[in-house]
Order: C-alpha cells, then structure tokens, then sequence
C-alpha cells in the first residue's frame, strides 16, 4: 500500500514544481523496472508474449532516459520530455495505454510554476480520461479501470475541499486505486480463474508506489543508467565486393533471469558463427549485432536467454548489389546517386517476424517490413521510421498482432505529412489476406473496409507452447505443453506441436472451407509440415493445402482456413 502515516510528515506539502514532478517520474520507473519480472508473471495467458512488464518498463524507460538529462528543467519542457518520451518508445497495448496515461497528465500541467492539489487532481482526471479515449473497446478490469478509480478518488476530493496537503491527497487517490485494483480479478473472470490481479494495472500502480516514495522522502535514488557497456568484439569491416557474412542481423534480449554470464556466453558464440559482434549491455536488456550467414542460429542462442525485440535483419549482398545497380543507373542519366526514389501514391509496411513470411509480404508489394511481432512488440518509434522510410501519400499499415494496433494508431496521429491507414490485423494470415485483397484504383477507405471484411472472413490460427502451468479455457495446460490458439481460445493441448496443430485444424475446418495455408516456423521441418499436410487431407481431400516457409521463431505454425 502507499498510505504514509501522518507522523512521518513534519510539514504539509501545499504545492510542488516541475523539480519535485521529475524526481516523482524518475523514483516510480526505476519502481516498475525493479519489479518488470514480478509483473510479467501476473500475465494470464500462458503463451510467450511481449509480457506487460517488459513492455511497460521499455516505455517508461524511453521517457526516463529523456527526463534524466534535463537540468532543472521548467514545467512545460519536463511535461515535453515525459509526454514525448513515452508516446515514442511505447511498446504493446499496455505500454501505448500508459503513455496515453502520462500525455493526458503533463497536458494539464502545462503552464503550471507549481502544482497544487487542484491542478493535480484535474491533471489525473485528464490522464484517465485521455486513456478511455485511446482505446477503441476499452475493458474493465484492467488498467484502464485502475485510472479511472484515481481519477473519481481526485474529483470527490476536490469537491469536498477539505484536502491541501498533496502528499496526502495522493495518499487518498492511491488508496482508491490499490482497493480496485484488487477488485480486478471481480471484473475478469479469466483472473479470477488464475488467482491474479490485472497485469497493467499492477504497473501502473508499481509506478505511482515508487512515485510516492519520492514524494514522502521515502527515497533518495533518482539516477537511470542511459546507456549501457558498448564492447567491440571484432570489428572486421568486409569490403564491398567481398562480403564473408551476408545477413546484418540486430536484435534486443530482454533477460528473463539475473545471468552474469550472458555477455561472454555469446560473445564467444556469435565470434563462431560470423563477425562484426557488437554487444550492448544495459542491466536486463542486451543489444545484440553481428553479421552471419545463418541468422536463426543466433536467434535461436539468445532465445535461450529471454525473449527478443527490435529484430532486424538485412542482407547486405543483395542490398549492395541493388544500390551499385541503381547509382550506376542514375549517374548514367546525370542523377546524384542519392536521389530519392520518386514518391507514390500508395505504400505499405507490414510487421513480421521470420525470413518466409516477410518475403511474403515484400512479394504482396509491401514496402517496409518491421521485424517482430507477438514477443518483439514494436515500439511507436519503430513504425514511425518505417513511414518515414516510405515515400508515399498514403501508407497501410499492417500491424499483424493484437498487442501492436494501439502503437500502430499511435504512429499514426504523430504523422502529419502522410495519411496512415491502419488495418486491425491481429495475425499474419490475416495481414496476409488484407494485402492480397488491396485494390489500386479504390480510394484509401474503400481499401481499408474491404481489406478488414476479407481478413474477418478467414479462420486463422496458431501453435506454439505453454511458458507456465495454467488451467484456462477448461484445458489443464502444462508448461512445455503445445497449444493451438486462435485470437480467442485455446483450442487444442498436447505434447507435439504436430499433434496441437492437427488438432486445431480440425477445429478450424468446416464444410464450406476451401483452402488451408500451412506457414511453418524456424524450428518447424519441412517434413514435419509436409506430413501434417497430408494427414489432414486424409480426412478432408476436399480441400487444398498450401505449405510455405514461414521461418517464424517461437511459433510453430501460423494457420489460415479460408
């Protein structure tokens, strides 16, 4: 609980400034990145995901990073740093929805020398209220409703006028929060079911706690380590017509355990498999480059120590010989060879993750790939340098994961000079649907109402495998088990990924289905995929089956039913 005694407090606290408010934002992210493990274990679905912890922390902390280097900052330039910071490097549903959290917040301090308990409390109003408004469907029972008790908490006590003291104040408006939040399981049956109170709304309320704490002189530590140790493995720079490791491959670990020996485990093991190795260390995150010729084998290692983000991964030979192609092209016509490409009238950027399937989604005539998906959640920055890196009028954005919409749609209002159009697609078939379904000639709404009606249209589906013990969808699910899943329920439980999938198909299948896509994962054979094929046409030879390589990580297959 927050609730500091009165005893504790020598002098009431009237008023605050913009010094007080950067301390109180620095204590309460060092809070939520202190206690990111914690929370990602309140995560109920036993799936691995980009978990509420990590992505919250990774968003707050992209703030953090901005608010620590400002000295003695004014209160319109703070409340730019956190909004600005937070909007930018938000991560997943709940990251999106706690910078909506803090823009709502700093908008009504704006202006403001000092804040007093009137300001204050219209400010979390504002902040909860510009939450609701984010979000298409809100639900309760999470933490949007953890926000909205602050905010109801605040306005009672600013109409009954008997309050001054901020500290206390806040006190009061925590309270209210903590007693909902411990009320979540109540609105959510699916946390009940798991004995847990709502991920998001334990950050937001691990956030305020350390806040607090700064703001009771519970604490004294406002320091954030901005960048972390940069060590150069081996840094042999290939020459342009002789390039030994063809695939730049880049990614984020975000550590799932205290392992000291993480930087040398694989930096001795990336020096085997290719060169270039550059490894950033910051506490629980490691950047992570090198150049090789198998990228899934260095996926794979840092697999083995947390889940991965911001993956990225080009291959340099056919990027070099396109632009030797291209700059001889233009210098034959008289052209600088940087000169943009001419700009059209439409583009598209999709997210994906695994070589086949963005191969893909390049073929379907996407323009940007961004590397990721259901545990690499990219942030807002991400896709806000994927638009920028298309030259168009207009750009589609095909998110393909439930958890990327939000920072999708954040994106889009951050753009000014390009209309985005964002397609809901919460899995790649569906993403995969809604791009062969564009039409030229139709205008930009016409496109996006029949390119969701398409992907609304197919069944899709997934395996892969259980990261904890759960009992959810009167399935007792164990960890190592492999589930098939849908955007709604888990359909199947069993110890092959084969045999979930097969499983989950037969669920899918219908008697007007026609056709199956089989999109196979890196740690999926061909065989493997192959042979699921051919089992389900002994029991459905009506239908046609389609097998692609899909190279997803984590997945073992992504299915499509149509």
């Amino acid at each position: 609980m927050t609730a500091c005694c009165e005893e504790e407090r020598k002098v009431s606290i009237n008023t605050i400034d913009s010094g007080m408010i950067q301390k109180m934002f620095l204590a309460g992210a060092k809070a939520l990145e202190a206690k990111k493990e914690y929370i990602n274990e309140l995560n109920v679905f036993p799936v691995p995901d980009g978990d509420t912890g990590t992505n919250m922390t990774m968003t707050i902390m992209s703030a953090a990073k901005e608010v620590s280097m400002l000295k003695k900052p004014g209160m319109d330039e703070l409340a730019k740093a956190i909004s600005s910071g937070s909007l930018r490097g938000a991560r997943g549903n709940s990251g999106v929805i706690m910078s909506q959290i803090f823009r709502g917040f700093v908008k009504s301090i704006k202006g403001n020398d000092a804040l007093d308990v009137t300001v204050l409390g219209n400010a979390i109003g504002h902040a909860s209220e510009t939450a609701y408004k984010a979000v298409m469907k809100p639900k309760e029972g999470t933490i949007l409703t953890v926000a909205k008790a602050g905010a109801e908490r605040a306005k009672e006590l600013l109409m009954e006028g008997e309050v001054t003291d901020l500290a206390k104040f806040c006190d009061e408006v925590a309270k209210s929060m903590e007693e909902t939040l411990l009320r979540t399981p109540d609105m959510l049956p699916v946390l009940k079911q798991a004995g847990v109170v709502d991920s998001g709304g334990e950050g937001l309320m691990t956030f305020i706690r350390g806040a607090l704490d700064a703001l009771n002189g519970r604490t004294a530590d406002f320091t954030i380590k901005v960048g972390g140790s940069t060590q150069l493995v081996q840094a042999s720079k290939a020459g342009e017509a002789d390039i030994k490791y063809g695939y730049c491959t880049e990614f984020i670990i975000m550590l799932e355990r205290n392992e000291n020996v993480v930087e040398s485990q694989l930096k001795d093991y990336l020096q085997k498999i290719g060169d270039c190795v550059v490894v950033v260390a910051d506490d629980d995150i490691v950047k992570v480059h090198v150049h090789t010729n198998d990228p899934g084998l260095a996926i794979q290692k840092a697999l083995s120590f947390g889940s991965l983000t911001s993956m990225k991964i080009d291959n340099m030979r056919e990027e070099h010989q396109e632009k030797l192609i291209k700059d001889a092209e233009r210098v034959a016509k008289g052209e600088q060879a940087e000169e943009e490409m001419p700009r059209k009238k439409v583009g598209f950027v999709a997210v994906s993750a695994g070589e086949g399937l963005s191969e893909i989604f390049r073929d379907l005539g996407v323009d940007y790939v961004i590397e990721g998906g259901q545990t690499m959640n990219p942030s807002t920055e991400d896709v806000l340098d994927a638009i920028a890196k298309v030259n168009a009028d207009s750009i589609f954005i095909l998110p393909n994961n439930g958890n990327i919409i939000l920072a999708a749609n954040q994106a889009k209002d951050l753009t000014e000079d390009k209309e985005i159009v964002v397609i809901a697609s919460k899995n790649i078939p569906q993403g995969i649907a809604a791009m062969i379904n564009f039409m030229e000639g139709k205008s930009n709404e016409e496109n996006r109402e029949n390119m969701e009606a398409e992907m609304r249209s197919i069944k899709s589906g997934q395996v892969t495998y259980a990261v904890r013990d759960t009992n959810m969808d009167g399935k007792e699910i164990k960890q190592g088990n492999y589930m098939g899943l849908t955007d709604k329920t888990i359909l199947s439980v069993a110890e092959s990924a084969q045999e979930a999938a097969r499983e989950l198909i037969l669920a899918l299948l219908d008697e007007d289905s026609e056709l199956l896509s089989l999109y196979f994962g890196a740690e999926t054979t061909e065989e493997e995929a192959e042979a699921l094929a051919d089992a389900i046409l002994k029991e459905h030879g009506e239908i046609d089956v389609e097998v692609q390589f899909g190279g997803q990580p984590i997945y073992s297959y992504f299915i499509s039913v149509e």
